[in-house]
């Protein structure tokens, strides 16, 4: 089967004898307060900061995934709003949850072609945290870096928290210019769903400590405290985390990564240009995902595409939200090689063209 969904997708074809050295190591019973995990987690959170480019001083945390973050980041980094700018289901979905935790919490909505409007969003003084999705996986949208730099310049005391689900380990994010990135492993990461990586400044951690807040399990002052001496709070997914160890040795560094996924999503954006019976969802180029490619065509094209290609052994993804019957979308992840993209192509070619 060829995946293309964007999410779960296509583990590295290197998991399957991963999965057997954990086995043989003893991984899969070690106890996550030995020498064994301290050891491994440590050596995951060198590599992670190596291998993604990611500040030295920047602390690593693992979480059971990317939505687990949202309830960390309001309950521990704000104690009466968050504001969140958004223009997909991903990021609307973070700021409907923040308003459950904290109901003062705001919202800006901009328009799937338009860049992220920094200029004229007004932003309160007593606002504690500015959220954002940096790749957005429902409609294939991105925030570029230079647009993340000038939100950075303008609201330069307010912490900026990132959702990087569909782009980190993908593309080369310049982490300096916000406080918290995070990300589930289950995309670019190439590995298989049930892990949260989250990457937060000095100033993240010193805000958390400010604030205390100590009621839940996953509150970062103590996710904090234990990963001074590499452990977590609760039992972590050792599994994966070990897997994500053995990821990170055997791939290239991320700027590397990221020039193949940008010239390949380039390519894959010329090519369904071609086809008179389908557009691109997001026309203006400028925020186009370079991991996230969104196909749109009427109802019954889709439905028939999506169906055809599974005949086919071809799983392409589902469109989401508004975008849900309208939409495919196809993944531009490191885990998928060229050969299946070619594949691909002489599906649609053969059929649709």
């Amino acid at each position: 089967m060829l995946n293309f969904f964007p999410g779960p997708s296509k583990v590295y074809p290197e998991v399957r004898s991963y999965l057997q050295d954990a086995y043989d190591e003893d991984i899969l019973s070690t106890p996550h307060r030995g020498e064994q995990f301290v050891q491994l987690s440590r050596a995951v959170v060198g590599s992670i900061k190596r291998k993604l480019n990611i500040p030295q001083d920047y602390y690593i945390f693992f979480t059971s995934s990317a939505t687990e973050c949202w309830e960390i980041l309001i309950q521990s980094l704000t104690k009466h709003k968050s504001y969140h700018i958004y223009n997909g289901s991903f990021g609307e979905k973070w700021f409907q949850y923040a308003k459950q935790l904290r109901p003062n919490s705001e919202g800006f909505k901009f328009d799937v072609n338009e860049p992220m409007p920094v200029e004229s969003l007004q932003i309160s003084s007593d606002t504690e945290l500015i959220c954002f999705t940096q790749n957005e996986t429902s409609n294939g949208t991105q925030v570029n870096a230079t647009t993340i730099l000038n939100l950075h310049n303008r609201f330069r005391d307010t912490l900026i928290a990132v959702d990087t689900t569909s782009s980190m380990a993908g593309l080369n994010l310049k982490l300096i210019k916000a406080d918290i990135w995070y990300a589930s492993v289950q995309k670019c990461f190439g590995l298989p769903a049930g892990l949260g990586i989250m990457a937060c400044s000095p100033r993240a951690i010193f805000r958390a400590k400010q604030i205390n807040e100590r009621g839940h399990y996953n509150s970062m002052v103590s996710m904090y405290e234990k990963m001074l001496n590499y452990q977590t709070t609760h039992t972590p997914n050792v599994l994966n985390i070990y897997l994500l160890k053995r990821m990170l040795e055997d791939r290239p560094f991320i700027k590397t990564i990221d020039q193949k996924l940008t010239d390949r999503a380039q390519e894959l954006y010329t090519f369904f240009e071609q086809f008179s019976d389908m557009k691109l969802l997001v026309e203006n180029e400028e925020v186009r995902s370079k991991t996230v490619i969104a196909i749109e065509a009427s109802e019954r094209l889709v439905d028939d595409m999506k169906k055809r290609a599974l005949y086919h052994n071809i799983r392409l993804g589902n469109g989401y939200g508004p975008w849900a019957r309208n939409t495919f979308r196809i993944a531009n992840f490191p885990a998928i090689l060229d050969e299946e993209y070619e594949e691909l192509k002489r599906f649609f070619l053969h059929y649709y063209a």
